[in-house]
């Protein structure tokens, strides 16, 4: 080190620390146990070591997990995951499945192993990223789940049945949720594919929940979505609420979307005003600020990450440590704390291994290097080991107060909290690239970038490139610009001349008119457009 001190956090990020093969670990001890004793069912039952299904024996360990193994670096089980997804996967079955769960685990699932296929060495098809079967199955699940966006306000239903669509007696009463949290998928999908109808459904739907906020700013926990009416008036950034606000803000980044960013600044604004208290937030009545729960969840842990996306580091720190002063108390967050009286919620006691306190903490750190983060991953391994751990996998924490457990893994802990954990102890993980690597792609429609960081998580912690978004341009209005491009690039190689011109032009019978318009200029360097590159000497 040429003799000098190094900061403390630059030494770290030359190192794994060890707690990331303790991680590694705790990953395998789940997964081999999930395969040898609850394959080919849904979840482990890890205290009687067998299974149970919760999502109709769709293998959902097995399935909901693939990209953590790919983020742990075993592209080899990665591979046969992937290739026992494209087997045996029948869609069209008399199945009520919830839109919002079906959307982020399945959908945006296999979109994100779609998107990583190629990097993990699994031979993909002509015209990848714009097709392949995980993009087909992807597409194939998100066309079922919309006719649950058929109603009056364009805010979907909550349940859908796969093989018939809407059941007639469905209760329009949806959470807030379950109404603003497809654009991250949805808007992906459309890029891929080039159909603008996924897309278009979960802005509109974005857009309603805007619409019929409060006077003050707010949203409730439950509208009806047929009569735009508010069931449940309770505001917060907890259950039921969550996920649509960080929807709005990771949508924003996904897209480069200033609207969807203005929404939820405007949003922050109400809730520091209404619900923050001392670095908590509590649950207030929407239309008039006034308390109703004086209340932590758990669920709303992923807060101080979101924070730190939009560049709150301050106030996303303060909120941190108190969470984590829950953590320290428990060993582990409670679903419900009573924050004046500082002690859980009865019936609420418990803890089945959720991630969002450690998703906070592995954003936070990429932002601060703050070693109180590390710690708080410490203290998540320490403590799931020592409480949850048994011969057959890791269980839920039924209650803290006294460790008692409950025969249950969720799903989620594979998918996402083992998954976060290990991100924050491996600061050279593929996910963490800061653009100096990155793969060019050949498309249909050119050359495209793919892996050069940025990766936007899903609520379901499954991450989606970024510059995926730019590779498949679809759309005949782009197509004809770049025809247009072209004529004038070969007119310009005799004329010397370039220039764009507001004109409109008639193709099949229709109007359009030019996307791009720029000045006269001369064509002396290159021209970068829809993600081709023309040189001046080609």
């Amino acid at each position: 080190f040429n003799g000098s001190l190094w900061p403390l956090y630059l030494l770290m990020d030359l190192f794994m620390d060890p707690y990331g093969e303790r991680v590694k670990s705790m990953f395998y001890h789940a997964y081999n146990n999930y395969l040898e004793n609850a394959f080919p069912y849904d979840e482990l039952r890890p205290l009687t070591c067998d299974g149970q299904d919760t999502w109709g024996r769709y293998c959902a360990d097995l399935r909901f997990s693939v990209l953590t193994l790919w983020i742990l670096g075993n592209v080899s089980e990665f591979q046969r995951v992937v290739n026992v997804l494209q087997e045996g996967v029948d869609f069209d079955i008399d199945v009520n499945a919830s839109v919002f769960e079906t959307n982020i685990r399945v959908v945006g699932g296999l979109l994100s192993a779609h998107l990583l296929s190629k990097r993990a060495g699994v031979e993909v098809e002509a015209g990848w990223p714009c097709s392949g079967p995980l993009l087909r199955m992807a597409e194939e699940v998100a066309r079922k789940l919309l006719p649950a966006f058929w109603t009056p306000t364009g805010m979907p239903y909550g349940t859908v049945n796969l093989l018939h669509g809407v059941n007639p007696g469905e209760t329009p009463v949806t959470c807030t949720a379950g109404v603003g949290t497809f654009i991250v998928e949805f808007a992906t999908l459309s890029h891929l594919t080039g159909d603008p109808v996924f897309e278009d459904v979960a802005r509109k739907a974005l857009k309603a929940l805007w619409k019929n906020r409060s006077e003050i700013g707010l949203v409730g926990n439950h509208i009806d979505v047929a009569a735009a009416k508010w069931v449940a008036q309770d505001a917060g950034i907890g259950a039921g609420v969550d996920s649509y606000f960080e929807y709005l803000v990771k949508g924003a980044i996904l897209l480069q979307d200033e609207e969807l960013m203005s929404m939820f600044l405007k949003y922050n604004k109400a809730i520091r005003n209404y619900t923050k208290f001392d670095d908590w937030y509590l649950w207030v009545q929407m239309y008039k600020g006034t308390v109703s729960m004086p209340v932590f969840q758990s669920l709303e842990a992923y807060w101080p990450g979101l924070q730190s996306l939009i560049g709150d580091i301050d106030h996303a720190m303060r909120t941190f440590l108190n969470y984590y002063t829950v953590w320290k108390q428990f060993g582990g967050l409670p679903e419900f704390y009573n924050i004046p009286q500082g002690y859980t919620v009865e019936k609420r006691e418990g803890y089945p291994l959720r991630p969002e306190l450690i998703e906070s903490a592995m954003y936070l750190y990429r932002a601060t290097r703050n070693p109180t983060l590390l710690e708080l991953g410490r203290d998540a391994v320490e403590s799931i080991e020592k409480i949850s751990k048994v011969d057959c996998g890791f269980a839920t924490i039924k209650d803290l107060r006294d460790h008692r457990l409950d025969n249950r893994m969720e799903s989620f802990f594979l998918a996402e909290t083992v998954k976060y954990l290990y991100l924050l102890f491996d600061p050279d993980n593929f996910i963490h690239n800061n653009g100096s690597n990155f793969d060019v792609v050949l498309t249909p429609y050119g050359e495209c970038i793919l892996g050069a960081g940025g990766y936007i998580f899903n609520t379901e912690a499954h991450p989606i490139d970024p510059a995926a978004l730019h590779c498949c341009r679809k759309r005949k209005e782009e197509q004809w610009e770049v025809e247009d491009l072209m004529r004038e690039f070969y007119s310009l190689k005799r004329s010397k001349k370039f220039t764009f011109k507001q004109t409109l032009d008639q193709r099949d019978g229709e109007t359009r008119i030019p996307l791009l318009s720029c000045s006269s200029q001369p064509f002396n360097s290159k021209l970068a457009v829809l993600g081709q590159v023309f040189l001046d000497n080609t």
